[in-house]
């Protein structure tokens, strides 16, 4: 098939599952055909170990989403989908180019539709194709806009046809037939734009030749010079981080206990003074070894000095994870708790990520490239995985169980309560949860916008 027959297969397909639906079984159903359509339009140099990661992960995520319909399990859909297509197409362009080739398609494409011979085909085109389109699909069109038009311009021209029962919402219909196509013709036909495509290198995570001439990075300071600065900011940073390490973890684990929403408090608080400290710790680090002093053999200690910070802060992130982990341990588990985890295990991944820049003579931007890759991995986590269940799970062999916090606030909690309400032995909360109005209301959707959880539940 050619990229206009995809495009309108597609489109086609978009308003069948969504016309006249709420968004649910249909977006699984549509993401999947998606990555289906495009692992057989790729040609075969282009189907790289990463883009066969992207085709499972693409598979697998509109399958979460059937499964919960959440936003977390949404942005996986079309984090992966977008990915697909862009890998599909350009195997070799790095991930942090996405969002401006994604954002420049959206504002271009109305002139890139206008554009024909570049999507459609340049050749007369015989037979039913060319008679359809003429005869049908164009005058169909054509036709179905004036009437919008003029029915809302003139009550007469409407009241003309008001004996006509037609079951069909015509602005729906019309709308999902521009939102499917919009969504096509970017997926299937979108453009690099000649300024991204060089920018591409610029992203590269090796330096080059020219990078390695030993040379001082500002004009009013000689290379000797801001070598030393390096050697004495860090020297200096690391006793600083030793002493703020050691009054950190006094006041996280041998102050007097204070109360649940105090110790909550300050816990946010401390992580975030650790998270902010990560930050800057690794600018300061792509400070000192953005080009020369990779590669300059004076740089040893400096380099010494760079990975011991880069340990400390490691130590000082692991502080963090031990209090959380208490903190859990005495109060349970919430989504914010387990956010937390999320958070530090981000920046030890990029601490870790610094220390292999500078082990391995990296650019600064690998850090970007590499990180981008684990933040993906962290949305599909958060999608793939019912993180209310567990939260629900675990708090439940507590003694101090809050059911009405995770009857309202934890999301898809009700297999856990339902086990909860069966161990007391208690009907009525039992039908409760049965009869939560989120329940009944998916139970009652249509075919197509069902979220696939609740339909088990019993």
């Amino acid at each position: 098939m050619k990229t206009h027959h995809y495009i309108f297969l597609t489109t086609l397909l978009f308003v069948i599952v969504f016309y006249d639906q709420n968004v649910g079984l249909n977006l699984g159903i549509i993401g999947i055909i998606y990555a289906v359509l495009t692992f057989f339009r790729t040609p075969e140099r282009n189907r790289t170990k990463t883009f066969i990661f992207l085709f499972a992960t693409s598979i697998i995520s509109s399958a979460a989403f059937a499964w919960y319909g959440d936003f977390p399990s949404f942005l996986a859909v079309v984090s992966s989908l977008l990915l697909l297509g862009y890998r599909s197409r350009n195997r070799r362009m790095k991930i942090l180019l996405l969002v401006p080739v994604f954002v420049t398609n959206c504002f271009t494409e109305f002139f890139r539709i206008l554009n024909f011979d570049a999507w459609l085909p340049k050749r007369n085109v015989s037979g039913l194709w060319q008679k359809t389109l003429a005869f049908v699909i164009i005058p169909l069109i054509l036709i179905s806009v004036f009437f919008g038009i003029y029915s809302a311009g003139s009550d007469h021209f409407a009241n003309l046809f008001t004996n006509v029962e037609l079951d069909v919402n015509f602005w729906q219909l019309l709308a999902m037939i521009f939102l499917g196509f919009f969504i096509a013709f970017n997926y299937w036909n979108f453009a690099v734009e000649r300024f991204i495509y060089k920018s591409n290198r610029l992203l590269d995570n090796n330096f080059g030749e020219k990078d390695k001439i030993q040379k001082a990075t500002y004009s009013f300071l000689d290379l000797d010079a801001e070598r030393m600065s390096g050697v004495i900011s860090l020297f200096a940073l690391n006793i600083l981080l030793v002493f703020f390490i050691i009054t950190y973890n006094y006041e996280q684990f041998y102050e007097s206990v204070k109360s649940p929403v105090k110790l909550s408090e300050e816990t946010h608080e401390r992580v975030n003074a650790v998270i902010l400290s990560i930050i800057m710790s690794i600018l300061v680090i792509m400070f000192y070894f953005k080009s020369n002093f990779n590669f300059d053999p004076k740089a040893g200690l400096m380099k010494m000095l760079a990975k011991v910070w880069i340990f400390l802060n490691a130590v000082l992130v692991i502080s963090a994870m031990v209090k959380n982990s208490e903190y859990i341990i005495n109060y349970g588990f919430t989504y914010k708790r387990l956010g937390v985890y999320a958070f530090l295990i981000l920046a030890l991944i990029g601490l870790f990520t610094t220390f292999i820049k500078i082990h391995n003579q990296k650019r600064n931007v690998f850090l970007f490239n590499t990180m981008a890759w684990y933040i993906y991995g962290v949305i599909l986590v958060c999608s793939y995985i019912n993180w209310g269940g567990i939260i629900t799970s675990e708090n439940r062999k507590r003694k101090d169980f809050a059911l009405n916090y995770h009857k309202t606030q934890i999301n898809f909690s009700e297999k856990q309560l339902l086990k909860y309400a069966e161990e007391k032995h208690d009907n009525a909360l039992k039908s409760e949860i049965l009869n939560l109005e989120r329940v009944k209301f998916q139970q009652n959707e249509t075919f197509l916008s069902k979220v696939l959880y609740y339909q088990n539940l019993k």
